[in-house]
């Protein structure tokens, strides 16, 4: 008597549904930076960068970094999509890699900071548009990140949610380093 063994393939979700499962997980970072940042007791203290007069000032500054690496992302990527007609050098990827990993990386201090420092802060409107938008960041953040290794997915996904992301981190950098500077100068 032989038996027949039947083996099931895992399946990856289709290329809708691998969109829709990252917008999940997405919402789902988004919603529990939101939930943390709101319960945990504010500090009102995380670190200091040597060189900066403030954690203030070097959030101002590190946030500005990042916002700079995400307008050459915005360039880069518009030429990998060919939005600048046939030109795309072959460094171009890779310049759209490095600079969104350090544009995360030098977001990272200051997204520490605002949480364990401040937490989720809605007394002003500024604030509270500040706060959403770094839930916002995140959530879209993690859900591009998960979109980039899944196939069939819609075409349009990667440059629609880079573009949240892009949106999200210079709602931050509107509510954050332009209204630091606007009001205390470009000081270190």
């Amino acid at each position: 008597m032989t038996e027949t063994v039947r083996i099931q393939r895992r399946r990856e979700p289709s290329g809708a549904g691998g969109l829709l499962l990252a917008l999940v997980i997405g919402v789902a970072v988004s919603v529990g930076i939101g939930v943390y940042g709101q319960l945990h007791q504010a500090a009102f203290f995380a670190f200091n960068v040597a060189g900066f007069s403030s954690g203030t000032s070097a959030k101002a500054w590190l946030a500005t970094i990042a916002f700079l690496l995400a307008v050459v992302q915005v360039i880069s990527a518009m030429i990998m999509y060919g939005r600048f007609g046939s030109w795309s050098p072959p460094w171009v990827s890779g310049l759209h890699r490095w600079s969104g990993r350090i544009a995360v990386l030098v977001t990272v201090p200051v997204a520490v900071h605002c949480l364990y420092a401040l937490g989720f802060q809605h007394g002003e409107p500024r604030v509270l548009v500040h706060s959403l938008a770094g839930c916002f960041f995140y959530g879209m953040f993690v859900a591009k990140m998960l979109l980039l290794s899944r196939k069939n997915v819609p075409g349009w996904s990667l440059p629609v949610l880079g573009g949240l992301v892009f949106t999200g981190l210079t709602v931050l950098w509107l509510t954050s380093s332009v209204w630091f500077f606007s009001t205390s100068g470009l000081t270190f």
